[in-house]
């Protein structure tokens, strides 16, 4: 039986904490919505150049609430967690567009990281629906990485990717790794965010690969369960029936003695 030390022990070798995981569980679809609603207001000013002022400013104020929705959620989850750098070098993308105002189009692919923390806890429920988690995962990530290059690459000199549908054609292109080179970022920040799409398509397919693995040896293990389950069912059968006939038996030879003794000599 495990003891509360080892309990202990396997905690902090995780880098969390009862804390932590209640943290992250009450806000994992918070932070999703919140995410989406971010993606919403950065996408819409990009994709439609010729809003309103009012419409254009209050997209910036949602920008920057979810912005700070995402500072907290860091600063929270960095302050349960025993092991401080640990935690900075395994989020190290969080922190960079925390702190970088520059790289503000890399908050979109914080819906990444939400989505992966919710697909982790979802268990069984993921292997059962893994095509709509792989297409909705991956078409979401898509739009949200053509939406951030489109708006770092438009109004640059020598720029390829100028329009919304060339940056959905390199976003596809980038996430599958077949990388044709007729599409590419020329600037810094286009170039940091097809790493961030790398690395998100990757981790996305990848969690979605190792649930469907899980869940094809899950189906491949039960057969052999129920074999295993049916053949000790048939040895306590088989137990039971050759006590009953030794029952039977030491019955019939006792009588046999009886009736052996009550002989007239």
């Amino acid at each position: 039986m495990e003891t509360t030390a080892d309990a202990l022990a396997d905690v902090s070798k995780r880098n969390t904490s009862p804390a932590y995981e209640k943290w992250v569980g009450a806000t994992s679809w918070p932070l999703l919505v919140v995410a989406l609603i971010f993606l919403v207001a950065y996408a819409l000013p990009i994709l439609q150049l010729g809003l309103e002022p009012g419409v254009r400013d209050a997209c910036h104020l949602v920008i920057w609430v979810a912005w700070a929705a995402f500072v907290l959620d860091y600063l929270v989850r960095l302050a349960l967690v025993p092991r401080k750098r640990r935690f900075v070098r395994q989020n190290w993308l969080d922190l960079l567009f925390l702190i970088i105002p520059v790289l503000r189009p890399l908050a979109i692919l914080r819906l990444v990281t939400v989505f992966l923390v919710i697909d982790r806890h979802a268990g069984a429920r993921l292997r059962a629906r893994i095509g709509l988690y792989l297409t909705g995962g991956t078409a979401l990530l898509v739009f949200a990485a053509a939406v951030a290059i489109l708006d770092v690459e438009r109004g640059a000199p020598d720029a390829n990717i100028t329009n919304f549908w060339d940056a959905v054609w390199w976003a596809c292109v980038t996430v599958t790794t077949v990388g044709y080179g007729d599409l590419y970022p020329v600037t810094g920040l286009g170039r940091l965010i097809a790493v961030g799409l790398m690395v998100g398509g990757i981790a996305l397919l990848g969690i979605v690969t190792a649930s469907f693995a899980s869940w094809l040896v899950e189906l491949v293990s039960k057969p052999g369960s129920q074999r295993e389950r049916s053949r000790k069912e048939e040895v306590r059968v088989l137990r039971r029936e050759v006590e009953t006939l030794r029952a039977l038996l030491d019955q019939r030879e006792v009588a046999e003695r009886q009736g052996r003794a009550n002989e007239p000599r």
